[in-house]
């Protein structure tokens, strides 16, 4: 008992030996593990149990990816001094320290770039978690809600519950439309078209009062005349809707309510046509 006791104490609880080192790691890694969890914990308790908007929804996930990596560098800091061997090392390193920062910066300037990016973003608060906003992506113009902000990423859901990663250096330097900043409506015009044989003023009446019943249109502004084609009289109508989020919604019934209500009431909706004259060759000669 006492041999295994001396051998603990002499190459286990002792970080000048191999195993000792192998020891304090492990002991390192699993309390800055524990804490980064405890961290997370905590806030996503708060966050859930926050019904009067104490908790900062857009910063606390940032904040917490941050604080989790701050821990692990202390504990890397911590455990290299207490290593001996690594001590010697580290002191060696400084010497050499303004060559090292400068090939570091140089291959983590995406990182660095990302980091301060997502830095800026809280601080302008351009958007927040949840703020339905729009964006140039590659597979086009994307539109979606803000889902979180990572320390590299911010993560966009869109409407068909796909998840858009754009960089926070990308983000905080590119033009974004944001949807629901101060003001969350939105105005929805809905064009549609009828003939010129067509009453005008019952069209118009109709589609006012379409809008006007919908459940998600808040207020009809106007139903005007926008366009005068080749074969119909467009007409469009506009209303406010509470966000984004149920334009197209809207839109989509109108279209639907608007064509089949003019069918009762006899109002065409023309589609183009061509007329084809021929003529005879022999007669005009």
């Amino acid at each position: 008992m006492n041999v295994f006791r001396q051998f603990v104490d002499e190459e286990i609880y002792n970080p000048a030996t191999p195993l000792g080192a192998v020891f304090y790691a492990v002991v390192f890694l699993l309390l800055a593990w524990v804490t980064g969890r405890v961290l997370r914990f905590l806030v996503n308790r708060a966050v859930e149990h926050d019904r009067k908007g104490l908790v900062d929804r857009t910063a606390a996930p940032f904040l917490v990816q941050l604080a989790r990596a701050f821990v692990y560098v202390v504990a890397l800091l911590l455990y290299v001094h207490l290593i001996p061997q690594l001590r010697s090392v580290g002191t060696a390193l400084l010497t050499g320290v303004s060559v090292a920062s400068v090939v570091i910066g140089l291959a983590a300037q995406n990182t660095l770039g990302n980091l301060i990016g997502g830095i800026a973003l809280l601080i302008y608060r351009p958007f927040r978690v949840g703020d339905r906003v729009q964006l140039n992506a590659p597979t086009g113009t994307e539109t979606g809600s803000i889902e979180t902000i990572t320390l590299g990423y911010t993560i966009l859901v869109t409407g068909d519950n796909r998840r858009v990663v754009v960089p926070n250096s990308v983000m905080a330097n590119q033009i974004t439309l944001n949807l629901t900043s101060v003001d969350p409506r939105v105005m929805v015009a809905v064009p549609i078209g009828i003939a010129y044989t067509a009453d005008l003023d019952r069209a118009k009446q109709i589609l006012v009062e379409l809008a006007s019943q919908h459940p998600q249109v808040q207020e009809v502004t106007t139903c005007q005349v926008t366009a005068l084609g080749d074969s119909s009289v467009m007409l469009t109508v506009r209303a406010w809707c509470a966000d984004a989020g149920v334009t197209k919604a809207v839109e989509f019934d109108l279209y639907e309510q608007a064509k089949r209500r003019f069918d009762e009431e006899q109002i065409e909706i023309p589609f183009p046509y061509t007329n084809v004259v021929l003529k005879d060759r022999a007669a005009v000669a």
